[in-house]
Formats: C-alpha cells, sequence, structure tokens
C-alpha cells in the first residue's frame, strides 16, 4: 500500500442531505466561542486569499532562484525562461447509556464510556471479526467455541479493489464498519445487522467525499452509547483543485453511483476559525467533527469543522473531541533559556459533542499521539507535547523529534473564541529526550513517558557502554510537583505503557528478549518493582492487559508475521501479576507454518494486526489470524500455567454460503 490515510466528516442536521434550513446561516455564536463563517461567499474570499498570497509567494522564489541560478552561470550561457512553478503533490494519504444486555466493551483502550474501532469485537453471545475485507462471528456464549457466519465488508455488487476496510464498531445489532476507498473517493460506513444467530445481514453503505484518515496510532472513529463519531481531515493546497470542489460531501451507495451523486454537507456555517491570519507557506485542513445517530431509521448526522494548519492530533473525551493543530514541519530552535515552554506555533480546539459551538486556546509544541491527552475530572485538559512535530497523520507520531518536553495543565474555563493563549503558569517543562518514537500514558494520578534511548542521547551523546539505557519519565500531573529527579531505568527500550490497575507496566525490547517492568505508583513516587523476560520474542500489535501478541525466532522478520496471511511465528504470552511481580502462565500459539490463501479482494494488509489477546470473564483467548484459540488456566498458586483448551479456524475456506459446517 503506497498511500495509506487522511478523512473527512460530514452534515448539518439532515438525514445526510443538506437541507435549505441546513444551509442557511446558523445561530449567533455565544460569547467566547469560536465565530463560524457567515457565508459561503466569505469563506471562499478567505480561501481565495490565502491561494493568491500562496502562489505570489511560490512566484518570488522562483524568481529569486531563477536570479541565482543565473548569477553563477557563465557570461555567455544560454539564458531559459523559468518554467511554471510546479503543484505540490499532495498526500493521499454526551454519552448515552448502552442498551441493556449489550456487553461491557473488549477493546476500549482509552477513556471509559468512550469505544473505539477495531478488528475483533463482543456482540452478547459472538465475537464479531473484521479481517481482510470480511466480517466473521464465532459463537462464544454458553461456554461454545464454533464459527458462525461470514460476509463481505463491503456493499453487494461494489468493486472493493483500492479500499481498505479497518475499523469495527458495534452498538445493539447494528454492525458498523469503516473504510476508505481510492477508487470512490472516500470514507465508507457500512451497516449490517446481526442476528441472535450470528448470521449477518448487509444493510447500507454511506459514502463521506473525504482525503485518507489513516494514523499509525490512532482509529478515526468511537462509539459513545448510540453516537457514531468522527474525526477526519481534509487538505486544501494553494496549487490543488479549488478548495469548494473537496469539502465533505454525502451519498448512499448504488450500484452505478457518480461523483455527481456527493451532496455538500458541510455548509460555511458549520465551518469556524480563529483570529490568526493564515500562513501562505503551509497547507491548510478543515479539522471535521462528525456525529452519526445509529438508532435513526436513517443515518443521520451533524457535522462541525475548523480550518487551520495541516498538522493534527486528536482526542476524543465522554463529551468532546479535541483537536490539537500545527503547521507541518517546521523546526523552531530550542530557546536559551530551558526554564521556557516549546515555542512551536499550535492551537487546540474543542469542539463539543452536543453540537454547540467549538473553543479554542493558542498553545506551544506538538502531542506526540492521542494517549498525550486527559481530560481529567477537575474540569483541566493535560497535555503531553514535544517541543516541534508533524502531528499523528500516517505515521506522524513515530517519527520522533529531538528536543524538550512539556505538560500543559489549562482549565477548560480558559478556552474561548481563539484569541487567548496558554499562559506560561500552565506549562511545566520536562527532561528531554533522545529522537525517536515516543510512547505516553496517563495513569491514575500519573503521567508515564518514555522511549528507545538514555538520557545521555538527549543530551546530544551517543548511547553507548556509560550510557544508563533507555529511561523512563513519572510526574504526578495534577498537584504541580516537578518530574522524579531520576528517572526509572528498566535495561530495556520503553515500546509500550499500560494502565495495570493502579499501577503500570513497561514492555519492550532488550537485544533479541521482550521485557515486562512494573511500575508502582504510589502517593508521592513511582518505582520499579516486578519484571518478567520472554527469550527471543518482539512485540507485536495487540490489545489488552497482560496478554500481548510476540513473534518468536524463525517466522517472517519484523512486523510480517502480522500484516500478511502467514501466521506461523505469532503467538499470545500471558502473564499472571501478584504485587506487582509477574509469573508468565505460558502461550498459546498460531499452527505452525499456516498460510491462508483466503482470496483476499479488499484489506489485504493487516494495518492494525492480526492477533489480539481476549479476555472474556474467567475465559481467555487468543486471535492469531484466522484462528480463535481458548486457553484455561491449571495449577495453583505459584504454578499456574495456561493451557490449549480448544482451537477453530473460521478461515473463508471453511464456509460455505456465508455458513459454517462443524469442525472434527
Amino acid at each position: 500500500m503506497i498511500t495509506r490515510r487522511l478523512l473527512l466528516a460530514a452534515s448539518c442536521t439532515a438525514p445526510l442531505t443538506l437541507s435549505a434550513a441546513c444551509q442557511a446561516a446558523g445561530p449567533a455564536p455565544a460569547a467566547g466561542t469560536l465565530k463560524p463563517y457567515r457565508d459561503e461567499a466569505e469563506f471562499d474570499a478567505a480561501l481565495q486569499r490565502w491561494r493568491s498570497a500562496a502562489q505570489q509567494q511560490q512566484g518570488r522564489r522562483a524568481r529569486a532562484a531563477t536570479a541565482e541560478s543565473a548569477a553563477a552561470m557563465p557570461p555567455l550561457a544560454m539564458q531559459v525562461a523559468p518554467a511554471a512553478p510546479a503543484a505540490p503533490t499532495a498526500l493521499a494519504k454526551s454519552a448515552d447509556a448502552a442498551p441493556a444486555g449489550v456487553a461491557e466493551s473488549i477493546t476500549n483502550v482509552q477513556t471509559a464510556s468512550v469505544d473505539e474501532g477495531g478488528i475483533v469485537k463482543r456482540a452478547g453471545d459472538h465475537l464479531v471479526i473484521l479481517r481482510r475485507g470480511r466480517l466473521f462471528t464465532v459463537r462464544v456464549g454458553g461456554d461454545q467455541l464454533q464459527p458462525a457466519a461470514s460476509i463481505d465488508a463491503f456493499a453487494p455488487g461494489s468493486d472493493p479493489s483500492g479500499a481498505w476496510y479497518d475499523e469495527l464498531l458495534v452498538w445493539g445489532s447494528t454492525l458498523v464498519v469503516i473504510g476508505y476507498s481510492y477508487a470512490r473517493g472516500g470514507t465508507e460506513i457500512g451497516l449490517f445487522d446481526l442476528g441472535r444467530d450470528g448470521t449477518m445481514a448487509y444493510r447500507a453503505t454511506y459514502h463521506l467525499r473525504s482525503f485518507d484518515y489513516y494514523s499509525s496510532r490512532n482509529y478515526a472513529s468511537r462509539l459513545i452509547g448510540r453516537k457514531l463519531v468522527f474525526y477526519s481531515p481534509t487538505l486544501l493546497q494553494p496549487w490543488g483543485p479549488p478548495p469548494l470542489q473537496l469539502v465533505p460531501g454525502f451519498r448512499r451507495w448504488r450500484p452505478g453511483a457518480l461523483p455527481a451523486d456527493f451532496e455538500r454537507i458541510l455548509p460555511a456555517t458549520r465551518i469556524y476559525r480563529s483570529d490568526d491570519d493564515f500562513d501562505p507557506a503551509e497547507p491548510l485542513a478543515l479539522h471535521t467533527v462528525t456525529s452519526c445517530d445509529l438508532d435513526a431509521p436513517t443515518l443521520r448526522c451533524e457535522s462541525t469543522a475548523v480550518l487551520g494548519p495541516a498538522g493534527r492530533v486528536f482526542y476524543v473525551s465522554q463529551g468532546s473531541v479535541y483537536v490539537w493543530t500545527s503547521p507541518m514541519g517546521r523546526r523552531r530552535p530550542a530557546p536559551d533559556r530551558a526554564a521556557e515552554p516549546p515555542r512551536a506555533l499550535s492551537a487546540v480546539f474543542r469542539i463539543p459533542l452536543d453540537g454547540a459551538a467549538p473553543t479554542g486556546l493558542k498553545t506551544a509544541g506538538v502531542p506526540i499521539d492521542q494517549m498525550s491527552f486527559l481530560e481529567d475530572g477537575q474540569a483541566h485538559l493535560n497535555v503531553l507535547m514535544r517541543e516541534s512535530g508533524d502531528g499523528e497523520g500516517m505515521w506522524g507520531s513515530e517519527r520522533g523529534t529531538p528536543g524538550r518536553l512539556a505538560l500543559l495543565r489549562v482549565p477548560l474555563a480558559a478556552f474561548g473564541d481563539g484569541r487567548g493563549s496558554a499562559q506560561r503558569e500552565h506549562y511545566r517543562v520536562l527532561p528531554p529526550v533522545a529522537p525517536g518514537p515516543l510512547q505516553n500514558r496517563f495513569v491514575g494520578d500519573w503521567l508515564l513517558w518514555g522511549g528507545l534511548a538514555g538520557p545521555r542521547a538527549a543530551s546530544g551523546a551517543f548511547p553507548g557502554s556509560g550510557d544508563a539505557g533507555p529511561a523512563a519519565w513519572a510526574l504526578r500531573y495534577a498537584d504541580g510537583a516537578a518530574p522524579q529527579p531520576q528517572p526509572l531505568l528498566p535495561g530495556h527500550a520503553v515500546e509500550r505503557i499500560e494502565a495495570m490497575g493502579e499501577h503500570a507496566v513497561l514492555v519492550g525490547n532488550a537485544g533479541a528478549d521482550l521485557y515486562f517492568s512494573a511500575v508502582r505508583l504510589g502517593h508521592g513516587r513511582a518505582a520499579l518493582a516486578g519484571r518478567h523476560v520472554e527469550s527471543g520474542a518482539r512485540q507485536g500489535v495487540e490489545e489488552g492487559l497482560l496478554g500481548l501478541p510476540v513473534l518468536q525466532p524463525g517466522g517472517p522478520a519484523g512486523r510480517t508475521a502480522i500484516f500478511s496471511g502467514a501466521q506461523g511465528a505469532a503467538s499470545v504470552v500471558y502473564l499472571r501479576q501478584r504485587e506487582l511481580s509477574f509469573a508468565a502462565l505460558g502461550a498459546l500459539k498460531a499452527r505452525a507454518g499456516v498460510v491462508a490463501d483466503d482470496g483476499c479482494k479488499a484489506s489485504c494488509v493487516d494495518w492494525y494486526g492480526n492477533a489480539r489477546p481476549i479476555f472474556l470473564g474467567d475465559r481467555v483467548f487468543a486471535l492469531l489470524g484466522y484462528e480463535l484459540v481458548e486457553g484455561t488456566l491449571a495449577g495453583r498458586g505459584r504454578v499456574e500455567r495456561i493451557d490449549e483448551r480448544r482451537r477453530i479456524s473460521f478461515a473463508p475456506g471453511a464456509a460455505r454460503d456465508g455458513r459454517y459446517w462443524p469442525f472434527n
């Protein structure tokens, strides 16, 4: 896959159509909120001024470059008129209670009552699995483990080539599949009905005209009660198509659907901005939040957008979506005084999910990913940020930049019409970090962060025999204290930080071995506790606690085993934690050498992995490609172990007419 993902969003309040009322100017914004454009003419004029300034600036640069080149030529050299500047290439790339009987989410990873898109979900007595362009159900209720049904994850009769179906959500008996189609130019929302017996029936597909939304660390969709929520950016380039041709549009899929079927669904009166002038040297983006009611007979959605720089990180709380915007590719030098906060210009917008007007605040720095955010119970927003960065689009979170870190802790009451700025007292400058990917996590009253290299590497020294090794830091974010003076030194890279009750666990490799290091989070101090070493393993892609997919020696290198049909090298390792000490329980493994020829038509790369540990009450499972393996705990006390109880394959070749035959 050469290009992977950006996205966009939906409408006013009609059933994803633009009604006359939707086109009319909205109500005047309340004091202290961002202001929308008055009408289409004002919005278009603002974009045209920006495009004109960018084109003039590009022309001046081209003439200056030509003059500089001419000055270096021999006097008799032939002079050639400069060509017109080339167009830059754009990368294609309030919570309701759950209904009675709906099982608690098994894939929530950050905020209570906010479920994220994923590849496996629980729906009553069934697990629903999204893989390689298909949906599968496996019956697990009543101590069963039996494949039930399968169905294509796209509309019947549509061409799935060039499409990627990556995100699954479940609301009652409604299955929602989120995908992106390069051929159809937008995001797809596929709705399916789930029967009590696990059978599935296609209901409808909706297309949203959009850019690709992919992020290596963040899903684009959330489920809050019955609300389906999207974040999606629409990239606007000075030399690209006219911006009004790119704003969100909507159509319901039908055979023979045409681009002309898209209807504009985001009027200018729902597009907000701060008072900042647009930089002609930077692309812009419409950062759009869409909320859809999954209980409505026809899908109904509302959208709001803010216009700003293209760099972005977004986070969803129970009542708002926060979008942090920043210029892309800017690298500002660090100030001389280390006590000052980072200086990269940025802004954070708060977009309420109840339809109220957004608010904003000027800030500095760039968050690493959505885990850098926490809206806490004291009405504050907490954000860990680097001095510079490109945001989380594509693999932006993985491209770590050197420099200082800071924690922003700002009261929600400080958000307003976008003219105000976070104050010096809202920032705490933190120890610098070395270049490279950085992990961070809020756990209880603590913020933890760490990376691949040690403290000396952060100050410019190359890590060597005298280096302290990879480190993690801990900070009680709410009490104003400084970080602990000495970092935690687990002796391995910090590639993952997970909550473990009131405490935490650091996961990462050192050489060929995979380490788990517990961190005790007390009232005044964080300290390393127990450790477990898994020899000859490296972590895979996972969700879950104390169950981690790993790749064993002898299998495909890197992430190949997780990103392809190969699964013979994968397993899920399980640990028991008692008083922050670990005991190895063993692993549930995929069948050796299994490579499924599944006749894949779409999504033939598992971008979000194909392995997951799953915990259902007292039952323990490992999802490994097309296999679901159930384990059972044997032994007692300190000699516990996990044994394989049974396994099934739900590979497409095992099914006929969407229903599975019994397995021996």
